[in-house]
């Protein structure tokens, strides 16, 4: 039996973000990962977006706007720490409309037809008009994933990779140990940041939603002669399509109930092409340089589960379906507050794991 103070299980953004400030908190942490490369976060974009997902007045808007706006220290934290770019980009978005749609709210600036192709040359001219997030912003996803991941074992977290949990064994209202295929692990406290894969050790409503994207390459030669086509990212009705600096566009993405079913399709790749190619025509002439998917934790209010369990000594942070990479911040701040000084934001009641037993009755 191994014998911990924290073990946090699972291998993406959101579960090294809270070993990063347990550990920034002292404490001694030990991730154990069952495989890094299938996390949620390589199905994402990594747009960092509260506003152009036109998330409603609520709590689950105020956590995103509170995340968001810790991105930029945040990701200096992680480059410092790691020698890595996160490839954080304070860009903004743009979410071009085919009709005038209903106004939003938080007041975002609306461009009439002549103000947004203006704005963004090339657009479709379809577009009548589209709302501009200024605040709103990117990182690259992968990047920021391997910043993050260096960055926690300069601090002194312990990672272990290969290890799959198999079973959580309690004892009463505590958990006595994980079962896994190294052998018995024991912790003081542990943490269950497992996205798609939860419910196969707690029963916790989340479930895989699968999501195919794929990206193209603006030709090099092309971006030294006129610069980048896309400076901002799009947020569509359809589609969201985001430049990086290095001349890839990366477009997303599906959303699809098919269990854990792997693999791309040809119904995938059309879809995604043909809403981006209606959009931004220019992009039919850039090769498509890699077509991947993932899955994302979705819960059945598409919010994430956060704070207590079941068990005195475990605690969730899972469920954070299409915004796992902007909410990994203040995840990572909400739940090592919660672990270490007992401190019961707001937050973690509004997304408590028991809103769906109460609803279920």
């Amino acid at each position: 039996m191994r014998t911990r103070e924290i073990v946090v299980v699972g291998g993406g953004i959101v579960s090294l973000a809270i070993a990063l400030e347990l550990r920034q908190q002292g404490a001694a942490v030990t991730v154990l990962c069952r495989d890094f490369a299938q996390a949620a976060t390589h199905a994402a974009a990594g747009m960092l977006a509260p506003q152009a997902e036109r998330i409603p007045s609520s709590p689950m808007l105020d956590l995103c706007l509170k995340s968001r706006a810790l991105y930029p220290d945040w990701t200096r934290k992680l480059e410092s720490l790691s020698g890595l770019n996160s490839g954080y980009w304070s860009c903004g978005i743009l979410s071009p409309a085919y009709e005038t749609p209903h106004p939003l709210p938080l007041a975002p600036q609306w461009l009439d037809r002549a103000q947004i192709h203006r704005h963004q040359p090339n657009l479709s001219a379809e577009v009548t008009g589209g709302w501009w997030f200024p605040e709103d912003g990117q990182v690259d996803n992968r990047d920021l994933a391997r910043a993050l991941w260096v960055a926690v074992q300069e601090l002194g977290v312990e990672v272990q990779t290969g290890i799959t949990v198999e079973a959580i064994v309690p004892h009463h209202d505590r958990v006595a140990h994980l079962q896994t295929s190294a052998g018995d692990w024991q912790a003081n406290h542990y943490i269950v940041a497992t996205g798609a894969w939860s419910q196969s050790l707690l029963p916790i409503p989340v479930w895989p939603r699968k999501g195919q994207i794929l990206s193209l390459q603006v030709p090099r030669e092309r971006c030294d002669r006129t610069g980048l086509p896309l400076e901002t990212v799009l947020f569509g009705s359809e589609i969201y399509i985001v430049p990086r600096r290095d001349g890839r566009i990366v477009i997303g993405a599906t959303s699809e109930d098919v269990g854990f079913t792997p693999g791309n399709t040809l119904w995938g790749k059309e879809t995604l092409l043909r809403a981006a190619v209606r959009l931004y025509p220019d992009l039919q002439h850039f090769p498509v340089a890699e077509f991947w998917w993932g899955f994302r934790p979705a819960t059945a209010d598409e919010l994430p589960i956060l704070g207590t369990s079941p068990y005195q000594n475990l605690t969730l942070a899972t469920g954070h379906y299409r915004n796992g990479i902007l909410l990994a911040p203040i995840t990572g701040a909400l739940i090592a507050d919660f672990v270490l000084h007992q401190t019961a934001d707001p937050f973690l009641e509004a997304f408590c794991w028991s809103r769906f037993k109460l609803a279920g009755g």
